[in-house]
């Protein structure tokens, strides 16, 4: 049952954690395959599901350590109905993904009860396309409908709250937004941008968010940025009100942009204590920021130092 759908703990202001990049953890620093960087094809298999286990518990524990909150995140980016040709998975194959994956990390939540701060369970919910080059404009009508079908899935489990992860268009997330009204859902939305701070379709990301609320009347509880390094777009911050919209960041360890990561064959990890002062940084211009985690080529090392550099 949901816990906290009508009340989001993390619009308190208390520092909450999440995870990293789990995909490029698992493929290059555990040799795990993940058919069509698709998390959710793992929990059918007995390995593949424990390395999901095992990769949630470490970011727990460090939530516990640092009496921190934690946003745990369903393993959901790819488990929806644009990917089922790739995938070769049908709609009940996928909805039954969703399913899966929640009660998963609802049992995760129930082993770390014991957490003095809320622990959110989060349906994560991808772009429909590729993340770092979309193919085609999505208007909101289209992505309206179009999401609905997922976040319907997800709305009928315990899932907490909806998070819109690496959007690309504002357009989309507007949809997506909707729909998640409609189904009562908590939603977040949180943008990708480029080395220039701007999402791929050049629209620069204070314009992204303020179209987004206004499509939704401001329907969204707050928006993030995530799969950019800092340095993409940390100049473009300021304390404007639509900078004071946005209360998290997960992002990249590599300073390389999207181009160059999806061309690379191997890991950029970056340097994690960095990482951590670049966080504590961004915190330091916009005080408000109280959500925090990582992305591709980040893992467990990288949100330690984001933990040690943010929380007294």
């Amino acid at each position: 049952m949901s816990g906290y759908r009508h009340a989001l703990p993390q619009l308190g202001g208390d520092i909450f954690l999440t995870d990293a990049g789990i995909e490029t953890d698992l493929i290059f620093n555990h040799g795990i395959e993940i058919r069509a960087f698709a998390a959710h094809t793992l929990l059918s298999d007995p390995v593949g599901k424990q390395a999901i286990i095992d990769y949630f518990r470490g970011f727990l524990s460090l939530a516990y350590a640092h009496n921190t909150g934690y946003i745990l995140d369903s393993v959901t980016w790819k488990a929806h109905m644009h990917w089922a040709g790739d995938l070769g998975a049908s709609e009940q194959e996928l909805q039954e993904a969703n399913k899966a994956s929640i009660a998963l990390m609802s049992q995760l939540r129930e082993e770390f009860a014991s957490n003095a701060k809320p622990i959110v369970l989060n349906g994560i919910i991808g772009p429909q396309g590729d993340a770092y080059a979309p193919e085609r404009d999505v208007a909101i009508h289209e992505a309206e409908h179009y999401h609905a079908k997922q976040i319907g899935w997800l709305a009928a489990t315990a899932v907490d709250m909806v998070t819109a992860l690496t959007f690309t268009q504002s357009d989309e997330a507007s949809g997506l937004v909707l729909a998640a009204r409609s189904a009562g859902l908590p939603v977040v939305v949180s943008f990708t941008v480029e080395t220039d701070g701007r999402l791929p379709t050049g629209q620069p990301l204070g314009e992204a968010i303020d179209a987004v609320d206004q499509a939704t009347d401001a329907a969204a509880a707050y928006f993030m940025v995530n799969c950019a390094h800092p340095e993409h777009f940390a100049r473009v911050l300021g304390d404007t009100p639509w900078a004071r919209r946005i209360r998290g960041m997960r992002c990249n360890a590599s300073r390389k942009s999207h181009a160059e990561l999806d061309a690379s064959a191997t890991l950029d990890a970056g340097d994690p204590v960095e990482l951590g002062h670049q966080y504590a940084a961004i915190r330091a211009k916009l005080p408000w920021l109280n959500v925090f985690g990582g992305c591709c080529g980040s893992d467990l090392r990288h949100v330690t130092q984001i933990a040690r550099a943010l929380v007294p």
